[in-house]
């Protein structure tokens, strides 16, 4: 028997270095001959579980693994293998369940430790996934992944200071690993302390790390800083490595190097708000950010009903956080529906139990994929998203009832050349005019009720002009 463990034990290492390696069918047929020779075994039950994860058939890999459990309670590979597949599988709770019995069964695995840290971070008890990485931390210094998490961790359990030193030191530790570096630029710039992201970006160059996404930000944080000809610089170096990457085109087409997009990839805005939910709004509230109030405002004036009918329902577009929700929540509305593409801005909103439903989605693909009708449709700081407006704004239109209100925020692009209509400004975001708002929302079919310019926010002491607009789709359209 001990020496069928051996002939074994090898061939499973093997198994899992082919699935770790993308050789899928080879594994399979290898996994099949390992069990016809030997039958089944926990460590094989994990390797397979392993493979079906690989190939996107996580139900299968739970199935199996619950089996496996069954006959092996005690095992903490298969407890940790479960865990990583219900995370795969959206279900935090009963991964950190599993994850907790793991480390029970074998406190020294600092893998385990990890993962049940990262499984708490995603319910929110960031204190005990500190806890937990710290201890994996400690186990393996020089595990990059695991100093991630944990900085993850502190920045989401608001010590953003630790956050930073954590990645400092995983980059002494660990000088060549991009993701490291890029973790630290990206804590940086959520803290808008743009000059240490720059000087993080520079090291990193001078280090002789080549990697798309670090040119990127570091040519954000220049750009921010005012620095748009080394920004430029910058962003062409992150295109050359990664052509394709979403985050990285846009930021070049900000800075003029390539031909202008009508709208910020999918991609891009949900890499950068899941990563900034956390601090979203104490950020916003630092800008003096008055967007959700003026859009209050521009509703009661239109729809003085609202204070003390309130509507059916009301369908809040890129509901971030749910500060559109806040600031409605005196007023007596209905079912509150929030869509927005970032699931961990969605996870602050729900937080704040205000909302009757939210939605991971993209809001043009919900809207086209939705049968539903609205009285009241709002879209507070997204429009800074999109270039051109027509298809979004004909979209809401056929999810407005008849005589359905929507209200929405740009912002106002003041130094328009006579044929411009909108422009994307080099930190990313879309500036319009007035002449193009009233034109695109005549041609989508809907009233215009308003198109008032306000200030939206302030950036460095200068105010940030915008314009709230109110449209309406006809009665009898």
């Amino acid at each position: 028997m001990t020496q069928t463990a051996d002939r074994v034990s090898p061939l499973l290492r093997r198994l899992g270095e082919m699935v770790d390696g993308g050789r899928l069918a080879g594994a399979r047929a290898l996994l099949a001959a390992v069990k016809s020779q030997n039958g089944a075994s926990a460590d094989a039950a994990d390797v397979e579980a392993r493979l079906l994860m690989r190939e996107g058939r996580n139900a299968d890999a739970l199935s199996l693994l619950d089996a496996a459990l069954a006959s092996a309670p005690a095992s903490a590979c298969l407890l940790a293998r479960r865990a990583e597949a219900r995370m795969q599988g959206s279900d935090p709770w009963g991964a950190a369940a599993d994850a907790a019995d793991a480390v029970i069964i074998d406190p020294a695995c600092a893998v385990t430790k990890a993962l049940l840290g990262v499984s708490l971070i995603e319910v929110g008890r960031y204190a005990d996934a500190v806890a937990c990485l710290s201890e994996a931390v400690r186990q393996q210094p020089t595990h990059a992944a695991f100093r991630s998490a944990l900085s993850t961790a502190l920045e989401r359990g608001g010590d953003s200071d630790a956050a930073a030193a954590t990645l400092a030191d995983g980059i002494r530790h660990v000088p060549a690993d991009t993701a490291l570096r890029t973790a630290a630029i990206m804590v940086e710039m959520r803290r808008r302390n743009f000059p240490a992201a720059a000087a993080l970006g520079e090291a990193a160059r001078n280090d002789g790390v080549v990697d798309a996404c670090t040119f990127g930000l570091l040519g954000h944080a220049l750009s921010s800083l005012g620095e748009h000809a080394l920004a430029t610089e910058m962003y062409c170096e992150a295109l050359k490595l990664g052509p394709e990457d979403p985050y990285v085109r846009h930021l070049v087409t900000a800075s003029g190097v390539l031909p202008e997009a009508s709208r910020a990839p999918s991609e891009y805005l949900e890499t950068v708000f899941d990563g900034y939910a956390a601090r979203f709004e104490a950020h916003l509230i630092s800008l003096g950010y008055r967007v959700p109030g003026l859009i209050r405002a521009a509703l009661l004036r239109h729809l003085p009903e609202l204070q003390t009918r309130g509507t059916q329902a009301l369908l809040d577009l890129g509901c971030g956080t749910g500060l559109i929700g806040v600031v409605l929540s005196d007023i007596t509305i209905g079912q509150l529906t929030g869509v927005d593409l970032s699931a961990r801005m969605l996870d602050e909103a729900a937080g704040k139990r205000i909302y009757g439903d939210l939605v991971h989605a993209e809001i043009e693909a919900y809207l086209a994929g939705t049968d539903a009708l609205w009285p009241v449709v709002i879209a507070a700081d997204v429009f800074c998203y999109f270039g051109a407006l027509g298809k979004a704004l004909r979209l809401i239109r056929d999810r407005l009832e008849p005589g359905g209100v929507l209200v929405f925020s740009v912002e106002s692009l003041q130094d328009a050349a006579p044929t411009e209509s909108w422009r994307l400004g080099r930190l990313g975001r879309y500036a319009h005019t007035a002449n193009y708002l009233r034109d695109v929302a005549v041609a989508s079919g809907l009233e215009i009720l308003a198109v008032q310019e306000d200030v939206l926010r302030f950036e460095g002491e200068a105010p940030v002009d915008g314009f709230i607009v109110v449209l309406r789709r006809p009665y009898h359209a």
